[in-house]
């Protein structure tokens, strides 16, 4: 069935392996980004494999941009069938040295963007009946990491609020969710964090920065051998549109064995998080 699927922050990385694969596989997508003079590595890429996207102005942080994106493509189709929420950034410091700004910076883009996103579209879904909103998060939203802990705060809060939402909108209103959750992605991802790092004050020189540093000197092991860390776009890309395509989606999927195999003491018995819906909706709505 083709799908009207609306993808947030296809800029760069994953977002433009998201777009292209799933108008590849038949749907018609409205790839966003914040800033419409990034678009070159899209629409390069679009034009690879001959395909057509529509492109729109969105920023996860303003609600009235995000309002007006989603009232554009339901002027335009009549609905919206997927919404992934893509758009993310990742943060490397600890609490103590985060400025008050970086913390709500992270959260924002990470959490309220989601929400803000899942807000816009949710009611023309429950009109429609049916629907699907992906998540991207991260085994740093079931593993808390070192340095990370406000980037995995942020994504801890989007799997919360996945299984939450899940938990009544799938069996009252059809509309599904799931949480999307890959180890490390081999794009400019990795390299912003490194950037964001530097553009906040670098490496400071405190009683963190040994241990820091061990942080990121094994981010190089992390990436070598047959079951590295980090997949390609493509790859996590590949996940996100066979779920895209599936009659009943996964409440949380992940996108590799390491990712699997990190996240194996919160996941066994659940794997795909139907076991803990099926729970929440006896306990909560019989």
């Amino acid at each position: 069935m083709q799908k009207v699927v609306l993808i947030t922050g296809t800029s760069t990385g994953l977002g433009v392996s998201l777009a292209v694969q799933a108008a590849a596989a038949g749907h018609t997508v409205y790839a966003t980004m914040r800033d419409l003079a990034k678009r070159a590595a899209l629409d390069n890429a679009a034009e690879d494999v001959g395909i057509e996207l529509s492109v729109l102005e969105l920023d996860v942080q303003d609600t009235g941009s995000v309002e007006k994106a989603v009232s554009t493509i339901v002027q335009e189709q009549g609905r919206i069938d997927t919404l992934i929420n893509n758009a993310g950034a990742g943060f490397v410091r600890s609490t103590e040295q985060a400025s008050q700004a970086d913390i709500e910076w992270v959260l924002d883009v990470n959490l309220m963007g989601v929400i803000r996103c899942t807000k816009a579209v949710i009611g023309h879904m429950r009109e429609a009946k049916a629907g699907h909103i992906i998540n991207i998060s991260s085994v740093g939203g079931l593993v808390g990491q070192p340095f990370n802990e406000l980037y995995c705060a942020a994504k801890f809060a989007v799997e919360g609020y996945t299984e939450a939402m899940a938990s009544y909108m799938t069996p009252s209103f059809g509309i599904h969710f799931t949480a999307v959750e890959p180890g490390g992605i081999s794009t400019e991802f990795a390299n912003n964090v490194l950037q964001q790092v530097q553009a906040s004050g670098g490496m400071l020189e405190d009683e963190y920065l040994p241990v820091l540093q061990q942080y990121i000197g094994g981010s190089q092991t992390r990436q070598e051998g047959a079951n590295a860390a980090y997949q390609t776009a493509h790859e996590v890309a590949e996940v996100v549109v066979d779920i895209i395509n599936a009659d009943e989606p996964p409440i949380r999927a992940r996108t590799s064995e390491w990712a699997e195999e990190l996240t194996r003491f919160k996941t066994n018995l659940d794997p795909d998080g139907s076991k803990q819906q099926s729970m929440v909706v006896e306990r909560f709505l019989s």
